[in-house]
């Protein structure tokens, strides 16, 4: 039985490299989707334009405007000497932001009295906008404890010092590109096992597979290796290029990863069987393959919070096996998280992946009768 399943397994392998299609699949999307994603998917603003309106000639408004230069992220390109400039900037999307400072900010700081700030920003991009004004949040709060030091005044009565653990320059590049390899695995793994069965029925090479001595769960096994296989061989691909083309960190061990790695290959494996097992042609095999890959991303969390979805959504992401994956691809790269913080993530993995193989060969060996 052993050397049947690995005949048809080394069979399935060389079908899938020696098919242009297959190899084009397995090995160009998943390297263009690495580095677009890589450099493209990012949420950090590395380049803020703004514009100058300052009404005041006093040194505190030239102490504010220099910490605004001589951040990197941002870049002044126009200054403004009216208030009827300042919509026109805007609406243009020449700049993203105009910093107004008032004709009394510098005499209101020297007499102790409050000085306002207005930050006019582009809304039409509401993260955008966000993440603008928490960066001009950050340089307005070291001016304001650079000016109270300078002049001796009393300190804050609270001074509130956030200090971030496993992310300390807030790089979105370290949470999105782990997130990748079980991204990018999933998308290889499924669509190939996806289209093992229904290429065999379009080539009209099924009728013959079965005339073999091989047994449907024999047939089962011997589909779904290579895609173990491959998925295996694609994520580490992928993690060796996040840590050594992306410097991610990698703070953890190898194989609580690989646990996991394998726990979220049978569940895409045998996704891709239950979705091969019901396609009669490739084109089928695709349609199925998209049907489930755009709800299982968008119920991942890989973008967007699962904290964020309403509650009925929540309980649905249970179901998702690159929920869990995702969690412990990040939490191993940059928490060093080991087996005992991960079990809970390991075992509904593998409570879905039983299922759909259990399903699949249910479906199998009916279409195959």
């Amino acid at each position: 039985m052993l050397r049947r399943i690995i005949a048809l397994m080394i069979k399935e392998i060389i079908a899938i490299v020696a098919d242009p299609k297959s190899r084009i699949v397995l090995i160009g999307p998943p390297i263009i989707q690495l580095l677009v994603f890589g450099y493209a998917a990012t949420f950090d603003l590395e380049h803020v334009t703004y514009a100058v309106y300052n009404e005041d000639r006093g040194r505190a408004s030239r102490d504010l405007l220099a910490r605004l230069e001589a951040s990197p992220n941002f870049h002044r390109i126009a200054c403004v000497q009216s208030d009827r400039e300042v919509r026109p900037l805007i609406d243009g999307r020449k700049v993203m932001a105009v910093v107004h400072i008032g004709p009394l900010f510098t005499e209101n700081l020297l007499r102790g009295r409050p000085a306002s700030l207005q930050v006019v920003v582009d809304g039409r991009n509401s993260n955008t906008a966000m993440i603008v004004l928490n960066y001009v949040r950050s340089i307005v709060t070291g001016f304001n404890r650079a000016w109270s030091e300078a002049r001796g005044d009393a300190p804050a009565p609270a001074d509130l010092r956030i200090r971030f653990w496993f992310n300390p320059n807030l790089d979105s590049r370290w949470f999105i590109v782990p997130g990748l390899v079980a991204l990018l695995t999933l998308v290889v793994s499924l669509l190939l096992t996806a289209l093992s069965v229904a290429r065999e029925r379009e080539a009209g090479t099924f009728d013959q597979m079965l005339a073999t001595p091989l047994r449907p769960v024999e047939i089962l096994i011997g589909k779904a290796l290579p895609g173990f296989v491959i998925g295996m061989a694609e994520a580490t691909f992928i993690l060796l290029m996040a840590i050594f083309w992306f410097h991610v960190p990698f703070r953890g061990a190898i194989l609580p990863l690989y646990l996991g790695l394998f726990m979220f290959l049978l569940s895409a494996v045998g996704a891709g069987l239950m979705i091969s097992s019901l396609s009669v042609t490739q084109q089928q095999a695709l349609l199925g393959t998209f049907l489930f890959l755009v709800p299982a991303i968008i119920l991942s969390g890989f973008s967007t919070p699962i904290a964020n979805m309403p509650p009925a959504v929540q309980y649905l992401t249970y179901l998702n096996p690159l929920r869990y994956f995702l969690i412990i691809v990040r939490s191993v790269f940059l928490e060093a998280a080991s087996f005992d913080l991960l079990l809970n993530l390991y075992w509904p993995m593998a409570v879905i992946g039983v299922a759909a193989l259990m399903t699949a060969g249910w479906l199998f060996r009916r279409r195959l009768y």
